[in-house]
């Protein structure tokens, strides 16, 4: 199993980032986005494999599933590969999948022990996406947040614009 090399990286000096307090004093990292997109859209390309492959990680990222079983209980496993060629091979169980609402998953990786939960709001004709994830150590959280923040906006990113290749937003 590989780790992220840049969930490694001290939070005190990130890497082209603002220093980070050493303490957080809570294990998680959230944010979330108003998409212009109907809600069952962007359920879609949470629950498609082909279309969560396209977008489903940081900038530069790509993905091979070898399990995907979209159900309560149900395996998920990729190999998720950089842009420089490392690949990092990821295993989770998805825990509720609530259509076209809910959705929360646990990453298995020991030591990088995790709960994201994904929410969908309706918000006038679009979406309105919460991405929370949950670390079971706040002080694990704290380490990571400098490089896990920006990745899920990158993430985020990537979903907005594998939406607009769909369906361009109503105006």
């Amino acid at each position: 199993m590989t780790t992220c090399r840049n969930c490694k990286r001290s939070p005190a000096n990130p890497p082209g980032g603002n220093p980070v307090p050493p303490e957080q004093p809570s294990g998680e990292i959230a944010t979330a986005r108003r998409l212009p997109w109907p809600r069952e859209q962007v359920w879609g390309a949470l629950a498609a494999p082909t279309a969560l492959a396209e977008w489903w990680g940081p900038a530069g990222f790509t993905n091979e599933f070898h399990a995907f079983e979209f159900r309560p209980g149900g395996t998920w496993r990729f190999t998720m590969r950089a842009a420089d060629g490392a690949t990092y091979a990821m295993d989770h169980r998805f825990l509720e999948v609530v259509a076209p609402e809910r959705l929360v998953i646990r990453h298995l990786q020991p030591g990088h022990d995790f709960t994201l939960t994904i929410t969908l709001g309706v918000a006038g004709a679009g979406t309105l996406l919460g991405w929370s994830l949950l670390f079971d150590d706040p002080s694990e959280a704290a380490r990571v947040r400098a490089f896990v923040a920006p990745a899920n906006e990158q993430n985020l990113d990537r979903l907005a614009a594998h939406l607009a290749k769909q369906v361009p937003p109503p105006l």
